[in-house]
C-alpha cells in the first residue's frame, strides 16, 4: 500500500524500524506496502505507531490533505539522498584534526555544495557539535584532576580517537544500513 510506505518514509523509518516499533513482522509490512489491505489489529497498531487515522491506511484511493501536503513537501524540499555524498560529508568531519571547528564547518559547506540537505546531514553535524562541546569539557576535567602530563597526553589522544571512531563507525553504518550508528534523538541544527 503506497500510503503506508509514504507515511513510514515521512517519519524516516525503515521497514525494520516500523516492525520493531509496532511488533508487526517486516513481511507483513512489505505485503501492506505492496497493496494488501491491513485489517483489525494490524491496522490499529500501524495507525497508532505512525500517529495517523486508520482511514489513512485502510483506503488507498483516499488521500487526506495532510498526505497530499506531505507529498508536496517531500517532492519540493527533499532532494534524493545520495549515500556516497553523505559518506563524504561525514568523512569531512575528520578535518577537525587540522582545526577543531572544521568538524562542523566542513560538513555544512560540503552539504550545501553537494545539495544534500536532509536528516542524515543534520544528524552528522549535530553529533559533531555535541562532540565539540563535550571534548573540551572532558579535557578540562582531566586537567583539574591533576594526574600528570602523561595522563593529559593520553586524554588528548583518547578524545581525538573517540571522534575518529565515531566518524568511521558512522561511515560503515551508512554503507551497510543507510543510517547513522551514532545519532541523537534530536537535531541541534
Amino acid at each position: 500500500m503506497p500510503n503506508l510506505k509514504l507515511l513510514r518514509e515521512q517519519q524516516n523509518l525503515t521497514q525494520e524500524e516500523l516492525s520493531e516499533k509496532s511488533g508487526i513482522s517486516v513481511r507483513t509490512i512489505q505485503r501492506i506496502e505492496a497493496g494488501t489491505q491491513p485489517k483489525g489489529y494490524t491496522l490499529k497498531t500501524l495507525a497508532k505507531v505512525l500517529d495517523v487515522r486508520e482511514s489513512d491506511l485502510s483506503d488507498k484511493s483516499i488521500k487526506t490533505e495532510t498526505t497530499v501536503e506531505s507529498e508536496k513537501i517531500i517532492s519540493s524540499q527533499e532532494p534524493a539522498i545520495d549515500y556516497s555524498k553523505i559518506k563524504l560529508i561525514n568523512l569531512s568531519s575528520l578535518l577537525f584534526a587540522v582545526l577543531p571547528p572544521l568538524n562542523i564547518i566542513a560538513p555544512l559547506i560540503l552539504a550545501a555544495v553537494l545539495k544534500q540537505k536532509n536528516q542524515l546531514v543534520k544528524q552528522i553535524v549535530s553529533v559533531q557539535i555535541l562532540w565539540t562541546i563535550l571534548a573540551p569539557v572532558v579535557f578540562m576535567l582531566g586537567i583539574f584532576l591533576k594526574l600528570g602530563r602523561k595522563f593529559t597526553l593520553v586524554l588528548m589522544i583518547a578524545i581525538v580517537l573517540s571522534n575518529v571512531f565515531i566518524i568511521l563507525r558512522n561511515v560503515a553504518e551508512i554503507d551497510k544500513k543507510k543510517k547513522l550508528y551514532y545519532r541523537l534523538k534530536f537535531n541541534i541544527i
